[in-house]
């Protein structure tokens, strides 16, 4: 990739992390399973995933050689923490207790929207009215998706979705903003040792009772969630948001939701409807042109 611009790059590595997320619902909904027959409690799978993931980052971080967060980093860090180890596996593992992972996946399309508005703010970066209009039309359409599939309206359980939506978009920019002084790959390490003092009591204090009882399947969905979903993933996603700009970069995740959808097929076994590749093309093609309107970095005097 060394011919490509540093922003053709960023959005490359943006695309590998939201194909790795991709897998993050049909996997979480395997692990906890549905109302009538639930698997492993949603705060194991949120307090588990993170650490594990977070002793794979201690051995990560001795065998590279990192340094140590410095005072000015701490703040990033917790907020990073809050956002992506907390608040977003938290409320999309209760969720998916009560919604499928279709419908789940549609309501994610939100997060482009609430990464490219919290990254705007927090960097007084001026996206053009063209970027704002393309990234309201992508949020409309999914939303018009999700309301379709619901019957005609939104379910309680979206309520918690675009809580985990507000979350991400606050950690996804917090973690890139370190990603612009440190490896990405740090970045989550780090994000996740310190909040391992959190993560390891509570995966402890909530682990099922008979372990046995629980189905490989949902401890393979638990597995990739730790993994992939929790680390692997943010290497190329935070790294991306940090070469291609945050603003831009995030509106890749617009076709996460389709990927899911497509994904929770093989996975879950739900049936793929014609409408769902109609909404996927056109929110694909929305992303094409959004990502051509002009975002200025310069911040605002």
């Amino acid at each position: 990739m060394k011919h490509l611009s540093a922003e053709q790059r960023g959005l490359l590595l943006g695309l590998l992390g939201v194909a790795i997320f991709a897998l993050t619902l049909p996997m979480t909904r395997q692990a906890v399973g549905p109302t009538d027959a639930p698997q492993l409690p949603p705060l194991f799978v949120t307090a588990g995933r993170a650490a594990g993931a977070a002793l794979l980052s201690v051995v990560y971080l001795w065998l590279t050689g990192a340094s140590w967060p410095t005072r000015r980093d701490v703040l990033p860090l917790v907020v990073s923490a809050l956002g992506t180890v907390v608040g977003f596996p938290l409320f999309i593992a209760l969720a998916l207790r009560e919604v499928p992972a279709m419908h789940a996946a549609v309501i994610t399309g939100v997060l482009p929207l609430f990464t490219a508005a919290v990254a705007a703010w927090h960097l007084r970066q001026r996206p053009s009215n063209g970027f704002w209009a393309c990234a309201v039309l992508g949020c409309v359409l999914v939303l018009a998706f999700a309301a379709v599939q619901g019957g005609g309206h939104l379910v309680p359980a979206d309520g918690l979705l675009l809580l985990a939506m507000g979350s991400a978009a606050v950690g996804y920019v917090a973690g890139a903003k370190l990603s612009q002084r440190w490896r990405a790959e740090h970045v989550i390490s780090w994000v996740l040792v310190i909040s391992l003092p959190l993560t390891a009591p509570v995966a402890w204090w909530t682990q099922p009772a008979v372990p046995g009882d629980i189905s490989t399947a949902a401890w393979a969905g638990f597995a990739y969630v730790t993994v992939f979903s929790m680390w692997l993933g943010f290497f190329a996603w935070y790294r991306g948001l940090a070469l291609g700009g945050m603003v831009r970069v995030s509106q890749v995740q617009m076709v996460q939701p389709f990927l899911a959808l497509l994904l929770a097929v093989p996975v879950l076994g739900e049936p793929l409807q014609v409408m769902t590749l109609v909404f996927a093309a056109a929110v694909v093609a929305v992303v094409f042109i959004g990502k051509r309107m002009a975002v200025h970095k310069e911040p605002r005097a």
